[in-house]
């Protein structure tokens, strides 16, 4: 960790327990324990090589809040490998298939916050940062060792009908554990700035994404900065129909050390319907290439989201990615052993942007239902591969129980 975050973390802390230390005197404190585990097994097929995983994933911690706005919260974090007949990226099992779940132990949250309510606030700290749709910043929730940063996050909702919002991280800590080397984490400076506002049914937001990672790390020629914008809106029609659009549009370019000299663009659409419990979403998604090796990347997204759950496509091939994608789904109510199961299917077409290559199709499937505080899930992937990557097939069971 840099020494001016050092210094920016000791005082916000100092300040903050000064002031958690007078208000208790005065009023009690809540105490809220954290428990949430996940029990995972994982499959993958491809035509050299497979993999089966067995892992569970515990987080606890306890969030102590005061009612003048001012809280601490710590959580640790732990997965346990129980099958390993997979390659983790950690464990040099590299016969077998990646399923990027390494054992792992670490302080996953350490933060301090403050709201007031109506106005904004202010979190520094280790944090979970989930930005929009996560495709920019996400804390890669789907994996079981979760990602956060260290960072000073501020929100302001004060001006209305603006909202804004600004982050400034020094490091972000990845999903790869503390066996992973210098993949444990990567440090720079990394600045998210937002303001959003809402007119009518439209949500619209402008952003812009400043990533400069330090010199001597693997991804230090790899900084970028994106600049660009996002619309929401949903409209009710009639009683029970709802219809959703989306879209986003941004455009990267090489940022401080990256000796690149480029420009791409990040395209996406999606529409969807709603009634009766049936969905129906169509969808595009084209992360741009300039043809000679520049790619859209978004290195802080939780990228399990998007291109397929087979994850074919975490990082951008060199001639760029189109996705158009079709996703039909179905809420079943009444059911009284599986209350709130959700079901849906989604077809994928990836092509690439440039030199009109097809990269193949997917077909994914998903159900999950909750009983109590548990969640029970399954998924299932299977990519056809023509112009990019092996045939894969994923096959996932999951039960978590949080409080």
């Amino acid at each position: 960790m840099k020494n001016k975050y050092k210094i920016i973390l000791s005082a916000s802390f100092g300040v903050f327990a000064c002031a958690f230390t007078s208000t208790a005197q005065a009023e009690e404190i809540s105490i809220k324990p954290i428990f949430d585990a996940r029990l995972r097994l994982e499959t993958v097929d491809q035509p050299l090589t497979d993999a089966d995983a067995l892992t569970i994933r515990m987080r606890t911690g306890v969030d102590l809040s005061h009612k003048s706005g001012l809280s601490f919260l710590a959580e640790g974090e732990a997965t346990l490998g129980i099958i390993n007949d997979y390659n983790s990226t950690t464990n040099g099992n590299i016969a077998r298939s990646v399923i990027a779940d390494p054992q792992n132990i670490e302080l996953n949250r350490l933060q301090l916050q403050y709201m007031a309510k109506g106005k904004g606030k202010i979190v520094v700290g280790r944090q979970r940062i989930n930005i929009d749709d996560q495709r920019f910043v996400g804390n890669v929730g789907w994996r079981q060792n979760e990602q956060t940063f260290d960072a000073v996050t501020v929100s302001i909702d004060a001006i209305k009908p603006l909202t804004l919002d600004a982050t400034y991280a020094t490091s972000q800590r990845t999903i790869f554990g503390v066996d992973a080397g210098v993949r444990e984490h990567f440090d720079g400076d990394f600045i998210f700035l937002g303001a959003a506002a809402k007119l009518g049914p439209l949500n619209i937001k402008a952003f812009s994404y400043l990533i400069d990672y330090d010199l001597g790390q693997p991804v230090s020629l790899s900084s970028t900065q994106s600049y660009g914008a996002r619309a929401t809106m949903k409209l009710p029609l009639a009683k029970g129909l709802d219809i959703n659009f989306a879209a986003s549009y941004a455009q990267q370019s090489n940022y401080k050390a990256n000796p690149g000299n480029y420009s791409v663009d990040y395209i996406a659409a999606e529409g969807a319907a709603s009634y009766a419990g049936f969905g129906l979403t169509l969808g595009y998604e084209k992360l741009g290439a300039d043809g000679l090796g520049a790619r859209f990347q978004t290195p802080f997204a939780t990228l399990h989201k998007f291109n397929g759950y087979a994850d074919l496509f975490l990082s951008t091939p060199t001639n760029g990615l189109q996705d158009y994608y079709v996703m039909f789904s179905k809420k079943l109510a009444g059911i009284k052993f599986l209350p709130g199961l959700n079901i849906a299917a989604t077809y994928h077409k990836f092509d690439s942007d440039k030199l009109n290559i097809s990269y193949g199709d997917e077909i994914d499937a998903i159900l999950g239902f909750k009983v109590s505080k548990f969640s029970i899930g399954l998924k299932y992937a299977d990519y056809n591969a023509k112009g990019f990557g092996v045939d894969t097939q994923k096959f996932i069971f999951d039960v978590g129980y949080a409080f």
